[in-house]
């Protein structure tokens, strides 16, 4: 669909289009490496391996162009059971080769179309992942970032190891958390996701499953005999889905070991305080910044060098990003999965347009600069309510390829794989039924059969919400 006329950058403007056909993003290019992706079968599963250990597998439209097709014969094959995803080396995804997209749109209107259509074909593989009708492993080992999470967090199962580290960094190079991140960003618990958003900290290990973006915490020396063992399940063709993904999950908690800590890292009065300074009361970033400066005025020590830092790490980043940002998690929640692919799409293809991405990245991953980058504009203060809504204002345009009403849910189906969240422990606690907390725990205990981790994150929520 064509841009508004008062879009005045000539690769958006006039008859140039967002979207480019499905068919030609898919055909190979010049310069595609034959063996970026490795695709193997033992019995009944599928494994996609991520193979460009030198780049952290970062991922490009050569990678996407081979996912895509094989997904799709696999979703049709009677004998393809599981679908297990993971990269080569030290990391699962880093992120999108951003570095070549900054590149190419420092080569005119051509070069950022190349560049939206990259986004395009990137989401179309993320939203089929978000509605793929067979079960779909993630072994989130290692680096998982950017594009790395869009691959792998709309998945029913995703597994952190003890290597896992996750961020959305899409603020420090000038961009906004993309990859289905408004939809799930704005769905975890508290203010987590507005503050991972706003400022890229990091999860690590066990802390990635105890907040829900993994499913599943597992040493990674036990993976090779997991997928081994996965290979092994049959399943009758009358078996619906969700009882597949009940039989997969009670497999993967075979191989479970214990977990490292009995709290995340963010708990207590820490996750309190985050859940304060970035509620959604806070209608603007002045608003945010002015209770991180509350923060840093009160007395416990450790708190005010926490929000003296996060202040600070906010001031680092692009300030068009942030704003965008922060309105992107603001409404986020009300798009199903697929508007939510469909609406960054448009925002995408505005930031290729804009000055601070080519900035950000060239300052940051290619000369490696730490001082803050040349942003443009430069201060919170000169972008005003209209500038962000303008990132906002076209109509989904981005063509899917899953269309059915099943994959434009507004709450993950398989939401049930996770641990509890907080919603899920007020209400158990506001029926009464339970007169102590122990009891509380054990009836999730049971309901979840025995996962590991839900006693742990059931105790810490009530030690920081119950009365």
């Amino acid at each position: 669909m064509p841009l508004k006329a008062k879009i005045s950058h000539p690769a958006l403007a006039g008859s140039q289009k967002y979207s480019t056909s499905t068919e030609n993003l898919l055909k190979e290019q010049p310069g595609d490496d034959p063996d970026d992706v490795l695709f193997n079968s033992i019995y009944g599963v599928r494994s996609i391996e991520l193979n460009r250990p030198k780049k952290l597998n970062s991922l490009n439209g050569s990678m996407a162009r081979k996912i895509i097709p094989r997904l799709q014969e696999w979703q049709k094959s009677q004998i393809a059971n599981v679908i297990v995803i993971k990269g080569a080396g030290r990391a699962f995804c880093a992120g999108g080769d951003v570095a070549a997209l900054a590149n190419w749109n420092t080569q005119g209107p051509q070069g950022q179309q190349r560049s939206v259509d990259y986004f395009g074909l990137e989401y179309k593989l993320d939203h089929l992942i978000a509605t793929y009708q067979k079960p779909y492993v993630a072994l989130m080992d290692g680096i998982t970032m950017g594009g790395g999470v869009g691959l792998s967090v709309h998945a029913p199962f995703r597994i952190a190891t003890e290597n896992t580290l996750f961020a959305m960094p899409e603020t420090t190079i000038g961009f906004f958390p993309d990859v289905g991140a408004s939809f799930f960003l704005p769905r975890m618990e508290g203010q987590l996701g507005t503050y991972l958003a706003l400022t890229s900290e990091q999860l690590k290990g066990v802390d990635v499953f105890y907040h829900g973006i993994a499913t599943h915490y597992i040493h990674s020396s036990s993976l090779p005999d997991l997928e081994a063992r996965l290979a092994e399940l049959t399943f009758p063709d009358y078996i619906e889905l969700d009882a597949r993904h009940r039989i997969i999950n009670a497999t993967i908690e075979e191989f479970v070991t214990g977990l490292p800590a009995e709290r995340p890292t963010i708990s207590g009065k820490l996750r309190e305080t985050i859940d304060s300074c970035f509620s959604e009361e806070r209608k603007s970033i002045e608003d945010i910044m002015n209770a991180l400066k509350s923060v840093e005025d009160q007395g416990d020590p450790e708190l005010k060098t926490w929000a003296t830092k996060i202040a600070d790490t906010i001031y680092q980043r692009s300030p068009t990003s942030v704003l965008v940002t922060l309105q992107q998690m603001r409404i986020g929640r009300q798009w199903n999965i697929a508007e939510a692919f469909q609406h960054e799409y448009n925002i995408a293809a505005r930031f290729m347009a804009h000055k601070d991405f080519v900035e950000g990245v060239t300052a940051r991953l290619v000369r490696r600069e730490k001082t803050r980058p040349n942003w443009q504009p430069n201060t919170f203060e000169e972008i005003s309510a209209e500038d962000v809504a303008q990132f906002f204002r076209d109509p989904p345009s981005l063509r899917l390829l899953n269309t059915v009403e099943a994959a434009q849910y507004k709450d993950y189906p398989h939401a049930w794989i996770s641990l509890p969240q907080e919603h899920e422990v007020e209400r158990v606690l506001r029926q009464g039924k339970y007169e102590t907390h122990e009891e509380i725990i054990q009836h999730f205990v049971e309901a979840r059969q025995g996962k590991q981790g839900v006693k742990e994150k059931v105790a810490e929520i009530l030690e920081r919400k119950a009365k």
